[in-house]
């Protein structure tokens, strides 16, 4: 039994391969849902029906845990999911929490009433689609009061990373952290909401200021994933990837390439 990755792109890459550093012994399968990407764009219902669909692949392939390593995804789907329910055997889990447990300084699966924390003013940064569904607003009130959160959508950012053109992102980045300090001048952390910010945490944090606490993903959803896996020692295996596009294989091997700076090949889904 392999754990599914799946990401409308490339982003989730960065929580693949934390995962993959943390749990050597564990085979992933990464789906990259490359022919609709990015979803960051499109509607709730679209971001649905095409993440339930490749979550429901990954099952029937093996995977009976996936990890939406898409904060889009994660945003407009999970919930959804998991109320309408996951077949016997099957679990599905998002990226959002254990960021969130991380800032808040719960441990994993800490579901005690909400309660102040350390932590007043953060920043949000995160595709549109992300920032509409206001998810990370939600978690948050599940387990802290008292904070101040300000959101803000970074359009572009995804698609120039896709598109390997980091001075591009840099700038983007760099424009998004000035529109969000305008909101909130003095952030405490920030939150980078999207699997693919990792890339460009140096340029979030030279924007943002050396006093600003920058929370990323992929290490804390791996460590999550250890702590889940810990459990369940039946999840060992040989280590082995699987890289799975539904866009070209040669295109999407390219750019994954270059995004990870190591040789990445894909296989079509």
């Amino acid at each position: 039994m392999a754990v599914g990755v799946f990401d409308s792109g490339l982003g989730g890459l960065t929580v693949l391969d934390a995962a993959r550093a943390r749990l050597p012994d564990v085979p992933f399968v990464y789906y990259a849902d490359s022919a609709h990407a990015p979803y960051g764009v499109r509607d709730s219902e679209d971001i649905y029906q095409r993440t339930k669909k490749a979550v429901e692949y990954l099952w029937a392939n093996g995977c009976d845990l996936v990890i939406l390593a898409c904060n889009t995804a994660s945003a407009a789907a999970l919930r959804r999911m998991q109320e309408a329910g996951v077949p016997k055997g099957k679990r599905v889990l998002g990226v959002f929490v254990p960021l969130i447990e991380a800032l808040t300084e719960r441990e994993w699966g800490d579901n005690s009433p909400p309660r102040e924390v350390a932590v007043k003013e953060v920043a949000i940064f995160a595709t549109p689609a992300t920032i509409a569904s206001r998810a990370f607003q939600r978690e948050l009130a599940f387990r802290a009061i008292g904070v101040d959160v300000e959101a803000q959508a970074c359009g572009g950012v995804v698609d120039a990373i896709e598109d390997g053109d980091m001075i591009l992102a840099e700038a983007l980045v760099r424009s998004h952290v000035e529109a969000l300090k305008r909101k909130m001048p003095e952030p405490q952390a920030a939150i980078l909401g999207c699997t693919h910010y990792p890339l460009m945490q140096d340029q979030f944090q030279d924007a943002l200021g050396a006093d600003v606490k920058v929370f990323s993903q992929a290490d804390l959803v791996a460590e999550s994933l250890a702590d889940y896996l810990g459990r369940r020692p039946e999840m060992a295996g040989d280590g082995t990837s699987k890289f799975l596009t539904s866009g070209d294989p040669k295109q999407v091997s390219s750019r994954a390439t270059q995004f990870l700076r190591r040789q990445i090949t894909f296989e079509s889904a």
